[in-house]
């Protein structure tokens, strides 16, 4: 095996477990995406609390660098429509945005943990070693929520002592994964009566929702995930939150459609910062490598 093939086998698992197995029993990669091509950010500190109000006006955002622009989730194609990203952190909160070009914005999901996919929307994804936190958020701002946990570790971390991550809870239940059916891991566990502890979130729409008569430009989403919320992603591994320099997490930015660009574009509805090569959001993986510094954001970038 060459050092290049090695250095890629090992970013899969950065952040995540060492036991998860790199190669099938006949050699080949177990997951869909190469691991050379898989995204890295670097996520700056910042020394002032931002506004939880959509807006992304801070001077903060504006210096913050940005993903580059999603692409098709499955092909890796460029998006009809642009969407960007971009994290930031302070001693409280890990911070969010996103940029979502959007002609016509649309929502009609009110109720927190409707199947907020089935809008126009963004997801986040954060993953820890032994499970990973689902947000996904429309242009009307509602909320949905889930954790995973991966079954062959379940009992190890304790994650039943949290009274909405017992697999008794009547919103708990099974979990195979969407495309990808044959994760090494195998089986997990979804909680979707579980929520983030503290988390903050806004939209602001640039345009007229829910009305087709005009063209909008879009909308932007802000999140803010307290570090205090996430014990059930740093558990089982003892990772810092806040994070130390140089600390990587393994976190995924989406958004899907509705609707979907005209053929002869191969369009899978689902645009993201680093594609999965399936149609899956469930395969950690894949996800971005987001390395985080204790350096301050460098202002007028």
């Amino acid at each position: 095996m060459s050092d290049t093939q090695s250095a890629g086998m090992d970013r899969y698992t950065v952040g995540l477990t060492d036991e998860t197995p790199q190669r099938r029993e006949d050699g080949s990669d177990p997951f869909p995406w190469p691991a050379e091509r898989i995204s890295e950010y670097t996520a700056y500190r910042i020394d002032e609390p931002i506004a939880v109000d959509g807006h992304l006006d801070e001077p903060a955002w504006a210096a913050a660098p940005r993903s580059p622009r999603f692409s098709d989730m499955i092909s890796g194609a460029r998006a009809i429509h642009d969407t960007r990203a971009a994290v930031l952190w302070d001693s409280e909160y890990m911070y969010v945005g996103y940029w979502i070009e959007e002609p016509d914005v649309q929502a009609d999901l009110t109720e927190r943990d409707s199947f907020i996919f089935r809008n126009n929307d963004v997801e986040l994804f954060v993953a820890g070693r032994d499970g990973y936190y689902e947000l996904e958020i429309n242009s009307l701002g509602t909320i949905y929520e889930v954790f995973f946990v991966w079954d062959d570790v379940y009992d190890k971390v304790d994650y039943g002592r949290e009274p909405t991550l017992r697999k008794d809870h009547p919103k708990a239940k099974p979990f195979n994964g969407v495309g990808m059916k044959d994760h090494p891991r195998g089986m997990r566990t979804g909680f979707w009566g579980y929520d983030l502890p503290g988390l903050k979130w806004a939209v602001q729409v640039d345009g007229t929702l829910n009305d087709s008569s005009d063209r909008d430009r879009g909308w932007t989403v802000e999140f803010a995930l307290p570090w205090s919320g996430m014990e059930w992603i740093v558990a089982p591994d003892g990772r810092s939150a806040p994070p130390k320099e140089g600390d990587v997490w393994r976190m995924d930015f989406s958004r899907f459609n509705q609707y979907k660009e005209a053929p002869p574009a191969d369009d899978s509805g689902a645009f993201f910062w680093s594609p999965h090569g399936c149609r899956d959001s469930h395969i950690p993986e894949c996800y971005p490598i987001i390395t985080f510094t204790e350096e301050l954001l460098p202002q007028g970038r």
